[in-house]
């Protein structure tokens, strides 16, 4: 069954010091806080994202678009030596597969670095063309423009939660996971904020959106700071 193959992209636990078998409900390693907290910026991504009243909101997909997918590429990149037909021998996230659809429909089983691959060389080669991805100014977008940043978002999202399911130990190991963190939740409220996904689509990630979505959580307040010395009193500047 799938949930065969998927047993071993499961974290295992490391709170079993006596043997036991880990229970079948396993704790995903990268929804826990000591990962989710570290991010790249802690800033608010909604105010990142919002279209800004001189752009048009075709210029702004298409940019958003493009630097996502430059982004995701170089992410996946990183781990890409860890993700072979071997260790990925489908394109798994959760309990979910995808397979791949050719320009014909036809269902195609592949390993997961074969359908990184297909996404990544038909998401070059739609942000390529300038048909598609105008640059030259006054140059109009096709009507089918949404329908392929629809599409590329979607593709790039299952990038994204393979990186999490499959190759999120080897993230951490590299010190990466701030940056997929920050990646994760900027693509998130970002096709939020323009529909661009279906939730059907990613309800799988529900739980780290939940959480990397949110405002970064507070520091933990500190011990009270000593009371100032008598002789650091004497430095006050008058009014």
């Amino acid at each position: 069954s799938g949930d065969e193959k998927n047993g071993k992209y499961l974290v295992k636990s490391k709170t079993k010091p006596n043997g036991k078998k880990p229970p079948t409900e396993e704790k995903k390693q990268y929804v826990e806080p000591e990962f989710t907290k570290i991010r790249v910026v802690d800033f608010d991504l909604k105010e990142l994202v919002v279209l800004p009243r001189e752009i048009d909101l075709n210029e702004w997909l298409a940019s958003n678009t493009t630097t996502f997918f430059n982004l995701i590429n170089l992410q996946y990149s990183t781990i890409s030596e860890f993700c072979t037909g071997e260790t990925c021998q489908a394109m798994t996230a959760c309990s979910t597969i995808y397979y791949w659809y050719d320009e014909r429909g036809k269902k195609t089983k592949c390993t997961a670095p074969q359908y990184v691959d297909f996404v990544m060389s038909l998401c070059q080669k739609l942000v390529t063309d300038e048909e598609i991805f105008p640059t030259k100014y006054g140059k109009e977008f096709p009507n089918s423009f949404e329908s392929l940043v629809k599409k590329i978002c979607r593709y790039l999202f299952h990038v994204l939660a393979h990186l999490y399911w499959a190759h999120f130990k080897e993230t951490v190991a590299l010190d990466l996971h701030g940056h997929l963190n920050t990646l994760y939740a900027h693509f998130i409220v970002f096709v939020r904020e323009f529909n661009l996904i279906d939730p059907k689509e990613t309800c799988i990630m529900d739980d780290l959106s939940e959480i990397l979505c949110s405002p970064v959580p507070a520091p933990a307040p500190s011990a009270p700071a000593p009371a100032p010395s008598p002789s650091s009193q004497n430095h006050v500047t008058e009014r």
